[in-house]
């Protein structure tokens, strides 16, 4: 089993196109809403493919449509037509209705105004070969469409003579920010994992089956925003993704995303928010909770005031999507007559009835999974205390360094030995998972997936708790709440009286500048009057010359 690291499917070697042998089976998946016009082209083109043949079967699944939909007459030799069942509507139902009915070990989705070219479905099936928990992206050209649609019988033709690059004029649209994140990341290989996720496209994609039903398939709760959603889940997963540049389409018509983007944006948005935990700038809300928290935390049961303490930091923090579960024999817990003070259950009921009823606290007898697939696990011992900021910083770093796994050291002693919090990517739990071998330590694989770190408790913020806690503090009297709010005064009137002062001393400065300004402007003005009474003599002295010069040349005109 090969271990990609993070995104970096280098070391995957794919074979060149039409120089290898599959043998994986693959089903191609085609929801379809009155797209009968489109359908046929795309029908047409997947029954020129250069996969082959045998291990190709295809599932059309009609989405309600106005006009039952049909089989043309150019199909692939293995294709069946069926409704999507009652119960829902929309793209996700209609792609959940042929995941359920696919026997491919690929699940190959594709849209039915996709036209692939020849070589589509093989480019995608050659990394399915190379690892199990690959995710392939076809490459997508988009044609406006505003004229005649060719024949099935010239889409075959075109493919058959590799001309199908001229079935269409090329608009000049494009997935460019899709395309851009690849360019930037070395096609992806580079960029981090909740970046990565971004760029899945349901148009042209292809699933390991096993994968895609390990994580339940599509929310069909959905009726868009469901290709967003769905990768996000792969992401946890552990899925890798590849765009293929060559596996080519055309996308028959502009998407919606292209023809109103904002109106798209807008209706997507509060659905995204709630769902995939990534979009940090969906979820500026102060307080409010979410579906898919950002951070799941686990505590083990233990004393009341060390589990109270600890779960009152976590909820306290400055990240706000976080959901706290405290694991515990919660179902030994009954209504049986009792001493309510020597209760052996005196602690583990305490805590019970301090955390029973707030829904940012699930009460959970093991650490199984819950709704909603948190990208990241922190646990956290009993009795140890986060700072403000503590999970956020933590979760920040492992974002900035794409990490597997954080280690928080927080003690170690002779008994015990090293007592550590853990915060822990749910990807890279995941690809460990996939990859790891027998006898492999689970930490080694997570180090050798994605990267794991030791970091200091104390300098993250995380110390034992008060030794008393829940804090005592007794209601201020009304002397103690005269005197503050006369020292409240007294602090506003200094700081008033500063602030004057300040503005005196500034008034005086300026004062100061200004006198020096008119002392040197003074200073100037005596040299220039200096100047001036200087050159007037001087000027004086030339015509008295000038003179005494005439009236000797007059009197003596021979000299």
């Amino acid at each position: 089993m090969p271990r990609i690291r993070r995104q970096d499917y280098g070391i995957l070697i794919p074979p060149a196109l039409g120089g290898w042998e599959p043998t994986l089976t693959v089903t191609v998946v085609i929801p379809a809403h009155d797209r009968q016009e489109t359908l046929d082209l795309t029908l047409a083109a997947l029954s020129a493919q250069s996969y082959p043949e045998h291990l190709l079967d295809v599932i059309v699944v009609d989405d309600g449509s106005t006009t039952p939909l049909r089989l043309p007459e150019i199909v692939p030799a293995r294709t069946k037509l069926i409704s999507s069942p009652p119960g829902g509507w929309g793209r996700a139902w209609a792609v959940q209705a042929g995941l359920d009915a696919a026997t491919g070990e690929v699940v190959f989705v594709l849209d039915a105004d996709m036209v692939p070219h020849r070589q589509h479905v093989e480019a995608q099936l050659r990394w399915h070969h190379l690892a199990p928990y690959v995710v392939a992206l076809g490459w997508i050209d988009f044609t406006a469409a505003d004229g005649p649609l060719p024949t099935q019988e010239r889409v075959v033709r075109a493919l058959e003579s590799g001309t199908e690059g001229e079935l269409f004029p090329l608009a000049p649209h494009r997935h460019d920010w899709a395309e851009q994140i690849i360019h930037d990341h070395d096609g992806l290989r580079t960029a981090p994992s909740s970046l990565a996720t971004r760029i899945h496209v349901g148009a042209t994609v292809s699933y390991p089956a096993a994968l895609l039903r390990s994580i339940g398939g599509m929310d069909t709760s959905l009726v868009l925003a469901e290709d967003t959603e769905l990768g996000y889940r792969l992401t946890q997963a552990g899925a890798v993704y590849v765009p293929d540049p060559e596996s080519r389409a055309w996308h028959v018509g502009l998407p919606t995303a292209m023809r109103d983007f904002q109106a798209l944006k807008r209706y997507n948005d509060p659905y995204v928010a709630d769902r995939v935990p990534y979009r940090r700038y969906l979820r500026t809300d102060p307080g409010r909770q979410w579906l898919v928290p950002y951070v799941d935390v686990t505590v083990p049961a233990g004393s009341y005031e060390d589990v109270r303490a600890t779960v009152d930091s976590l909820l306290a923090g400055s990240l706000p999507d976080v959901r706290v579960t405290v694991i515990g024999p919660w179902d030994s817990l009954t209504a049986a007559r009792r001493s309510p003070l020597a209760d052996p259950l005196l602690d583990l009921r305490l805590v019970h009835a301090s955390f029973d009823h707030d829904p940012r606290v699930h009460l959970r007898t093991s650490p199984g999974p819950l709704p909603g697939t948190a990208p990241f696990r922190l646990s956290v011992p009993p009795g140890w205390v986060v700072a403000k900021d503590t999970v956020e910083r933590l979760v920040e770093h492992m974002e900035e360094h794409d990490l597997g796994t954080l280690r928080v050291a927080l003690e170690e002693t002779a008994e015990a030995g090293v007592t550590a919090a853990r915060l822990d990517r749910t990807a890279a739990l995941s690809r460990a998972a996939l990859v790891s071998g027998p006898g492999d330590h689970p930490d080694d694989v997570i180090d050798a997936v994605f990267g794991l770190e030791w970091v200091d408790g104390e300098t993250w913020g995380v110390k034992r708790r008060p030794a008393l806690y829940p804090p005592r503090k007794r209601p201020p009297s009304e002397l103690a709440q005269l005197t503050a709010a006369h020292q409240k005064e007294i602090a506003l009137y200094r700081k008033r009286t500063a602030a004057l002062r300040a503005e005196l001393a500034q008034l005086r400065r300026e004062a100061g500048k200004n006198g020096r300004d008119a002392a040197r402007w003074r200073e100037k003005a005596e040299s220039w009057r200096r100047e001036a009474v200087r050159l007037a003599r001087e000027q004086n002295r030339t015509v008295l010359r000038r003179a005494v010069r005439r009236v000797r040349n007059l009197a003596f005109p021979d000299n």
